[in-house]
């Protein structure tokens, strides 16, 4: 056994004889102090979708440290942004605005800052690029075998039709990447009719009582019923930011698989480790789940900078980490951003180059929140 596959092999031995193994049953509200409600109001009918965009699944921006203050936004951009367009199966579309109400107006802290950080990540020296989106030796492990990939939280882990990765959260809905269904201006031809893939392990798909372990895992398709993109990605191309690079999509029929909570994505100091793991489907391993983990580089108020290993088609992975329950009173895994793709950083004149993930604020909490929910008061009690 090599070095390398030792330390696979002792990392998941960790990740599941050590760690607690749990199968959530509702989307956690994991309320910081003040967490602000969205008031959504009544649906706007817009005209049906043309479907002309491609899907762009190397998706990359460049920023400065103009951009990485994009978090500090005021309250009107925040109800702006924070409204969304609904897509149905048939193509039609509507856009619902939303107000946002503070528990306790002027007390706390504001809903996109984030503590005990500064406004955005400082660039770091001594690091060589060797290839794009892989940092040096290549730390991402195939996930093989029915005991992992039915296992929690290798099994929240599913397809889109797209080529992207997402994540269940519900019984019923999978966060993605928004770039995996729309390109900023329009959806992508593939969401006209978006499907979502669950892994089916080979052993599972005996034929005349034989066994095909040898073969790679097959994917049923499931049809999506709706799918919501927040109006801060529908900006149009040149406004492409990844701060609000997330989707939900709603399946027609619910899934018995076990899904992954969410959480508003705390310090990386207040992860236990302070490490963020992810598992997807990245183009260069086809048919294959990958899973990787690494330490959180730096962080702004919307989102995780790291060197986590990732190739196209793992955009729309759920990034998770071990948060502290109080009311379980344990570390338990939860979702606290949506990987995007990648960024260039100029900072100072130094060019810096990070795979980042969109961390999920208390305000796009309280978003998915109701589109999981239907029902804002839901996502105000704990």
């Amino acid at each position: 056994m090599t070095p390398r596959e030792s330390s696979v092999s002792t990392h998941l031995l960790f990740h599941f004889l050590l760690l607690p193994l749990l199968l959530p049953v509702a989307l956690s509200v994991l309320r910081p102090p003040h967490l602000p409600t969205l008031v959504p109001h009544a649906p706007t009918p817009l005209t049906r979708s043309r479907f002309s965009a491609h899907t762009r699944l190397d998706f990359i921006t460049r920023c400065n440290s103009t951009c990485l203050r994009r978090g500090e936004r005021q309250e009107d951009e925040a109800r702006e942004k924070l409204s969304f367009e609904t897509l149905y199966a048939d193509g039609s579309r509507t856009l619902t605005t939303v107000d946002v109400e503070e528990d306790e107006p002027g007390r706390g802290p504001s809903p996109y800052a984030l503590p005990g950080r500064g406004s955005g990540p400082r660039p770091r020296r001594g690091r060589k690029r060797v290839r794009r989106q892989i940092y040096g030796a290549d730390g991402r492990f195939n996930i093989q075998g029915d005991d992992f990939l039915l296992d929690y939280p290798f099994s929240t882990a599913v397809r889109i039709s797209t080529g992207c990765t997402g994540v269940l959260v519900s019984q019923r809905h999978v966060l993605t990447a928004a770039h995996c269904v729309h390109d900023g201006k329009d959806y992508v031809n593939g969401a006209r009719k978006l499907r979502v893939g669950f892994l089916i392990p080979p052993s599972l798909n005996a034929t005349n009582g034989t066994l095909s372990s040898a073969k790679k895992p097959l994917v049923r398709w499931a049809r999506v019923k709706r799918t919501r993109v927040p109006k801060g990605w529908i900006q149009g191309p040149q406004e492409a930011s990844m701060d609000f690079d997330y989707a939900l999509l709603e399946l027609r029929w619910p899934h018995r698989r076990p899904f992954m909570r969410l959480s508003v994505a705390p310090s990386s100091d207040d992860l236990a480790g302070k490490r963020i793991h992810f598992s997807g489907f990245d183009s260069d391993r086809p048919g294959e789940l990958v899973y990787r983990f690494c330490p959180v580089e730096e962080e702004s108020s919307d989102l995780i900078y790291q060197h986590c290993d990732a190739r196209p088609g793992a955009s729309g992975s759920g990034v998770y980490g071990r948060v502290w329950d109080d009311g379980l009173e344990r570390w338990e895994r939860k979702v606290i951003g949506i990987f995007s793709g990648h960024q260039w950083l100029e900072i100072d004149g130094e060019n810096r180059d990070y795979n980042v993930a969109v961390r999920i604020t208390p305000l796009k909490f309280a978003q998915i929140c109701y589109w999981v929910h239907g029902n804002r008061l839901d996502c105000v009690q704990d």
